[in-house]
This record gives structure tokens, C-alpha cells and sequence, in this order.
């Protein structure tokens, strides 16, 4: 095993050299056939989603490309390419990772979760609705591999208590994918009570006891598939719950943040997406589709017998479900006493969903309406609620230090230390965030998203229903093999022409693209979270693939749905509006002086 490993990384490194060096020569045609300016753009992009698809090089350092190729292909100067990097949305996003970290720090998201699954039950589905709503909220706020990663100890530790440990090997696990036998070889885990019970038993006749012990045989393998499936259903609820959730609130994944950055690229005017108008139409969504996705994987799984329902439970689920409930009691009472730390934390975190959404909720004056007109935007509410866990004590101030001159001169420690930040912050999201405005802005200067868009006629005679619908089907395939950050930068410029050309508002095309790329549930290597689950070695392919299949289905038709209905209101999709109507005559203008441009250089020849 170790020699084939060693040579898997092997072929693994000599095809990321091969793609490296191939990548950018295969991609020369691309140049000769397009007009100078948008050939180079596009060239640009090809090769930047090349390498983001197959990981050639760290998708972050794949974000940098931008900063060297568009100042030497003459597509932007340098001094408009790297501003792109630090835009007001990208310390939207940096603000809510440093309050995720502030949060994991005082492990506030802890006792959330368990103070939840103490209210759900301990019963298997009602345990996998706790498990999902908790992950979810944590994801609108956190990122959701954060989240995933948070709640898969805890939902082990619940598992243990209910059905012991697994004994189970990942080898043997991907071995199980190849055939059927070796899936009835492998259990997940063991029952130790059970067969104690048996061994057990007093000595009865032979023939009695052959009995008895069939009997009991074929019990055991019926409960073992039960728990089989309840693990599955577990393991693979967490990171579907996660993705569901992160599409809830603009900071919650980062394609929510691209599609607000690119927006204010393309339509400067546009000011109707902002945190508060994307809670309300994207929240009862997510409520929705997560309502439907438990129940979906609670019926699959076993959770919830639809034929059995009458049936009692036996008496090993009911001794299952007390240790269970003791374990998350006991894992509860641990963590003792809610500290000042955590109290502060959550007013905060509390301050800082309340100011967002405040800010400017459009159907209400704001309270950014205070303060000039511009001034004020997102980052800045995110980023005055983060500086102050800098300097917040993390202990109940006492004033009766001030006038104590023999009380010892300590220093307090904030709510959240900067090194803390370093090391728990993924910075390399800001990159990722900065090199997809980047590559959104050499679009637009390049006319290179104009060029997509005099290329879409034949879906300009596509009812925009449908429209939405392919579009969120193709998207939703396009991101179970590539990055959803990637799939987002790269498919967004070519929704705006193509709204621009069905003579639809771009919102109608341009939300559902965002979030379907976030609806990644079929693959381990669709999002960090699938794998994160996956790599527990209980999970296979198959099951995912089978869930996922449906998951997906049902977020497309329920995203159409949102849509159609109360989206229409909150974001004004019935109409074409001015702020679109402008791009739409700078880019007819464009292609103009274009089309002159080409025609004077034939007279000349």
C-alpha cells in the first residue's frame, strides 16, 4: 500500500507539471481567433480556470496570475488590477472570519449545538434535524468548512454513545466501492452489548439454543443495517447542511461576496443587494430547502420509517437513546458555567447580524441613511464590530480595581488576540475573493464580456423561466468537479450579457447562478465540507451520489421557485431596470466603435 500512495503522488505531481507547462501553450489558438484585446483576456481566464479545475497550482497563487498577465497582455494597468484585491466586500468577508474565529475560540458554537440537540430529542431523525439546523446557523455566519469541521466531533462523540465503536479501516472502506461482497464484510461499527446479552444466556438444549441464536443472528444484521444507515445519515447530513446554510447570508460562502463585488462592477447603479434584502429572500429559502434535504435524508437513511412507524422500538434502540442523551448532557454540563467571554461574544456576534441587516433594509430607512449618502456600506458595520474583540475584556471588569492601589497591575486579555487571528483566519480566501474581481474587471475593460454576449442569440428566444432553470442545472453540474469560487468567477460575466441580451433584469439570472453553485452535493470533491465528511472513512461514493442526486434536484426547483415568487418583489425582477439599461447602451457603443474600427481597416485593405 505504501508503494502504490507513493506512487500515486508521483503521477499525481507528474500531471500538475505536464498541466503547467502544456496549459498555456494549448491555449495559443485562443489568441489568433479573437480580437486582440478580449483573446488576451480571454486566454487570461481559460488559464486561470484550467488551473483552478485541476489544482495545478494552489488556488489562491492561480488568484495572483491576474496581477502579472493583465499588466504584460496590456488588458489593465497595473495600478487598477490590485486594487481589485482589497475591495470594501473582500473586509465584508475577512469580518465575519475573524468573528468565526473569536467564536471558536470561547467555543460559543459549541455549546449552541449542544444546547439545541438537547431541545430536539435524541430520537435518530430528531437528532439529524438538531444536527442540520445547528450546522446551518453556524454556516450563515462561518464559513462552511469551518462549520463541518466543528460538528462532525460532536456528532461522533453522539454516535459512539449510540452505537459504539467502529472498527472500520478506510482501505477496507474503498475496497467496499468495488463490489457488493465486500460491502455485506464491512460494519462500521460493533455492538458489544448486544453480544454480551447473548453470551450471556443460560444453557438450554442444543437444539433450543440453535434456535434462539439464529433468531437472534437475524435481529442483530437488521439492527446492524439500521445503524449503518443512521451513521450514513449522520455523517452526511453535516456537510449538505453547511452548504444549505453558507447561501443564507451575503458573508456566509464566498460566492455570495463575488456576486456583490462583480455587481458593483458591472452595474455601479445597482443598489438593491445588500445583506438585509439577501437575508430576506435567501433565509426562507434556505429554511425550505433544508426542511425538504432532512427529510429526504432521514427517509433514506432509516431515520424516519414511513411503513414501521407504529412499530415499538426495541429495547437495545431505547438503552441506545439514553446514552445518548446522557452523553450530550454530560458534554454539555463540561463545559461548565457560561463565562463573561462567551456572553460578550454572543452580544456581538448578535450586534453584528442586527447592524447589517439594519444598515439599509430598503423597505425601511436605515440607519445608514444618518450619514452621507456612499459612506457608508457593509465592511464598514462588519469591521467596527470586529476591532472592538480586540480591545473587549474577556473578564468581568471590576471597578473596584481602579480604586484598589494595591490591586495587582495585570493585563487583561481581550475577547480575541491578533495571533490568534493569524493562525486561525484563512487568508488565502481574500486572495481567491480578489483575484475573481480582478478577472470580473478585466471582462468589462477588455469588452471581453461584451464579445460573450454578441455570441448568446441563440438563447435570446428562451423564456426566462426556463432560462433560470438551465442555467442553475448547468452550474450546479459545472461545480461538483471544480471549485464553487472558481465556477461563480468564471460563469458570472457571461449571466450579465446574457440578461442583458433576454432583456431581463440580471438579478433574475445572476442570484440563481450564485447560489446554485453552492448546491455541490453529489462528489467528496465538490466542496471542502463533502470531503471533510468523506475522509471519515464511513462514506462512499455511491452514497453520496445517490443523496446528492436528489439534493440537487430539489435545490434547483426550489431555487426557481424562490425566484418566480418573492424574489421578484424584493429585488424588482419584473422589470428591466435603468441601472442595467445604462451597461447595455455603453456596450452597444462599444460594439459600434468596434464594428467602425473593423470596417475602416477592410476599406484600407
Amino acid at each position: 500500500m505504501a508503494a502504490l500512495g507513493a506512487l500515486v503522488k508521483k503521477a499525481w505531481s507528474v500531471r500538475r507539471f505536464v498541466v503547467l507547462l502544456c496549459a498555456p501553450l494549448a491555449l495559443v489558438p485562443v489568441l489568433l481567433s479573437l480580437p486582440p484585446k478580449e483573446g488576451r483576456c480571454l486566454y487570461v481566464i481559460l488559464l486561470m480556470a484550467l488551473y483552478w479545475c485541476t489544482e495545478a497550482l494552489p488556488l489562491a497563487v492561480t488568484a495572483l496570475l491576474p496581477i502579472v498577465l493583465f499588466p504584460f497582455l496590456g488588458i489593465l494597468p497595473s495600478n487598477k488590477v490590485c486594487p481589485q484585491y482589497f475591495l470594501d466586500t473582500n473586509f465584508l468577508f475577512l469580518s465575519g472570519l475573524i468573528m468565526a474565529s473569536a467564536i471558536e475560540e470561547w467555543n460559543l458554537h459549541r455549546r449552541i449545538a449542544l444546547r439545541v440537540l438537547m431541545l430536539v430529542g435524541v430520537q435518530p431523525a430528531r437528532l439529524i434535524l438538531g444536527m442540520m439546523l445547528t450546522t446551518s446557523f453556524l454556516s450563515m455566519w462561518l464559513s462552511n468548512t469551518a462549520s463541518t469541521a466543528m460538528m462532525l466531533p460532536i456528532a461522533n462523540a453522539i454516535l459512539k454513545s449510540l452505537f459504539g465503536d467502529k472498527d472500520t479501516s478506510k482501505d477496507m472502506n474503498r475496497e467496499n466501492e468495488e463490489s457488493q461482497a465486500c460491502l455485506q464484510q464491512n460494519k462500521l461499527y460493533t455492538v458489544p452489548t448486544e453480544m454480551q446479552f447473548l453470551a450471556s444466556t443460560e444453557d438450554k438444549d442444543l437444539a433450543e439454543e440453535k434456535e434462539l441464536s439464529s433468531d437472534a443472528l437475524s435481529d442483530l444484521k437488521k439492527e446492524e443495517e439500521y445503524k449503518t444507515n443512521i451513521w450514513k445519515g449522520f455523517l452526511i447530513s453535516i456537510p449538505y447542511a453547511a452548504s444549505i446554510g453558507g447561501t443564507a447570508t451575503l458573508t456566509g460562502t464566498a460566492p455570495n461576496l463575488i456576486l456583490l463585488g462583480q455587481l458593483k462592477s458591472y452595474f455601479p447603479e445597482c443598489d438593491v443587494v445588500n445583506f438585509g434584502s439577501w437575508f430576506m429572500f435567501a433565509f426562507p429559502l434556505m429554511l425550505i430547502f433544508l426542511l425538504m434535504g432532512w427529510l429526504w435524508i432521514s427517509i433514506l437513511y432509516g431515520g424516519i420509517n414511513l411503513r414501521g412507524w407504529k412499530t415499538k422500538k426495541s429495547n437495545i434502540r431505547v438503552d441506545a437513546e439514553a446514552r445518548a442523551k446522557e452523553v450530550i448532557k454530560e458534554d454539555y454540563q463540561k463545559l461548565g458555567p457560561t463565562k463573561f467571554a462567551e456572553q460578550a461574544i454572543f452580544f456581538f456576534f448578535c450586534m453584528f447580524a442586527i447592524m447589517l441587516f439594519s444598515r439599509d433594509p430598503k423597505f425601511i430607512p436605515g440607519w445608514a441613511s444618518l450619514f452621507a449618502p456612499g459612506f457608508i456600506s457593509d465592511a464598514v458595520t462588519g469591521i467596527t464590530i470586529v476591532i472592538i474583540l480586540f480591545f473587549f475584556p474577556s473578564q468581568k471588569p471590576s471597578f473596584r480595581w481602579w480604586f484598589d492601589l494595591k490591586a495587582p497591575n495585570t493585563e487583561t486579555q481581550p475577547l480575541l488576540t491578533w495571533r490568534k487571528a493569524q493562525e486561525t483566519v484563512p487568508w488565502n480566501i481574500i486572495l481567491l475573493l480578489g483575484g475573481g474581481f480582478a478577472m470580473a474587471k478585466g471582462c468589462e475593460e477588455s469588452g471581453l464580456s461584451v464579445w460573450i454576449g454578441g455570441r448568446l442569440h441563440p438563447l435570446e428566444g428562451v423564456p426566462p423561466p426556463v432560462a433560470v432553470i438551465l442555467i442553475t442545472v448547468v452550474i450546479a453540474l459545472f461545480t461538483e468537479f471544480a471549485s464553487n469560487t472558481a465556477t461563480i468567477i468564471i460563469f458570472l460575466p457571461v449571466l450579465a450579457e446574457l440578461a442583458i441580451r433576454l432583456k431581463v433584469n440580471p438579478l433574475y439570472l445572476m442570484i440563481p447562478g450564485t447560489i446554485g453553485c453552492s448546491y455541490a452535493f453529489m462528489l467528496p470533491v465538490s466542496t471542502p465540507p463533502n470531503s471533510i465528511a468523506f475522509s471519515s472513512g464511513h462514506l462512499m461514493v455511491k452514497d453520496m451520489a445517490r443523496t446528492g442526486l436528489l439534493m440537487n434536484l430539489m435545490g434547483v426547483l426550489l431555487l426557481s421557485l424562490a425566484m418566480n415568487t418573492w424574489a421578484k418583489s424584493i429585488f424588482q425582477l419584473g422589470t428591466f431596470p435603468a441601472w442595467a439599461n445604462i451597461h447595455a447602451e455603453n456596450a452597444t457603443s462599444f460594439v459600434t466603435a468596434v464594428e467602425n474600427v473593423t470596417l475602416s481597416a477592410l476599406n484600407k485593405i
